[in-house]
């Protein structure tokens, strides 16, 4: 088993509330074992021009409350390149560290394994507000999107029904409808749209024409940007034309990574992070950090990555080879249960929010 000195953490791809709170955990899980930290500026560009200084406990105090990410965060084509890999890893050599907990999305995972296989050992934990890890339950970050998408909502509402109107709302996400269709749930919306599942349009004006003979003044419609970013606009405008309800558009955007962290996000990025540190120490690497069923568990990278292309229909040719007809048959099974789930929200949020 590798002896672990000194240890990096680095955080890539888009912030996500919570972050601080991960990096702050890993450093104090190192520091309790006697394992030296170094903070890696701006991701995987701070780990190839050397933008990496010593973390200390009082380095990580008054963090876990604030948004983004205190390690910064940069997009690196280099690092997809050889040299920048050979870069990365001599640097890594040059300052001792002996392994790198990696906070990020899918492409920060993807560095993470190519480091390994350079002989960098790493461990990835998923801050994304998308929610759009296939591996994990959830990720770092969605608690506080939802919250704040919530808040943002509720005010609409109110001059909604004041005036007696409509608000298309969309919501980050990506290419995942987790952050819309919960909220539209926790929010009462009228309808929402959501990349994963079909939607009727005239379902939704017709449903929107009975409940304003009903009395109902106010509608929310909220829509997940992975649908493309003109459906919102053109749905609002034939909501007012075939309705006759004044309908505004407002598009949250990057107001929803941002804010104090959830104390949910609190929780899950502390136990993500001195785990991802306990698992690295006792030499298992190439691993994501994920939570099942309310439980920490490690995830092969590599099984994670493709996991997630199969629930996103983006299988390559030769990525299920690695693996066991058990395993494919499993992941499988995994992907349609977490259809059924999401499909059994979306008839929640269509029966109730009327």
């Amino acid at each position: 088993m590798k002896e672990f000195k000194r240890i990096g953490v680095l955080t890539s791809g888009g912030d996500a509330p919570g972050m601080n709170a991960a990096v702050r955990a890993v450093t104090r899980s190192a520091l309790a074992r006697g394992v030296e930290v170094m903070g890696i500026y701006r991701g995987y560009s701070g780990l190839i021009s050397g933008d990496i200084r010593p973390l200390g406990l009082r380095d990580v105090s008054n963090c876990i409350n604030h948004g983004g990410t205190m390690l910064y965060s940069d997009r690196c084509p280099e690092f997809k390149t050889e040299e920048g890999m050979k870069q990365a890893v001599a640097t890594c050599r040059r300052l001792g560290i002996d392994g790198i907990v990696a906070i990020g999305g899918d492409g920060t995972f993807r560095g993470a394994t190519e480091l390994t296989h350079y002989g960098v050992p790493c461990v990835g934990i998923p801050g994304t507000i998308d929610n759009d890890i296939t591996s994990t339950d959830e990720t770092i970050g969605f608690d506080t999107a939802m919250n704040t998408v919530i808040e943002m909502v509720d005010r609409l509402r109110d001059t909604c029904e004041s005036h007696a109107r409509c608000n298309v709302v969309e919501v980050m996400g990506r290419g995942a409808g987790d952050i819309a269709l919960n909220t539209a749930i926790a929010s009462g919306a009228t309808a929402v749209i959501i990349p994963e599942l079909p939607f009727d349009e005239s379902a939704v004006i017709e449903k929107m024409k009975n409940s304003k003979k009903l009395g109902k003044r106010n509608f929310i419609v909220i829509v997940s940007e992975g649908v493309g970013h003109d459906l919102g606009p053109a749905l609002t405008e034939r909501i007012e034309a075939e309705t006759g309800i004044e309908t505004r558009f407002a598009r949250l955007a990057h107001v929803v990574r941002g804010g104090t962290p959830t104390l949910r996000d609190r929780v899950l990025s502390s136990r993500m992070g001195e785990f991802a540190v306990e698992q690295l120490l006792m030499g298992r690497s190439d691993i994501v950090i994920c939570t099942r069923n309310g439980e920490i568990v490690s995830i092969d990278i590599n099984y994670a990555l493709v996991l997630d292309r199969m629930y996103k229909g983006k299988l390559k040719d030769g990525d299920l080879a690695p693996f066991t007809e058990a395993e494919i048959s499993e992941m499988r099974a995994f992907c349609e249960e977490k259809r059924v789930s999401l499909a059994s929200l979306y008839r929640t949020a269509c029966d109730l929010n009327l």
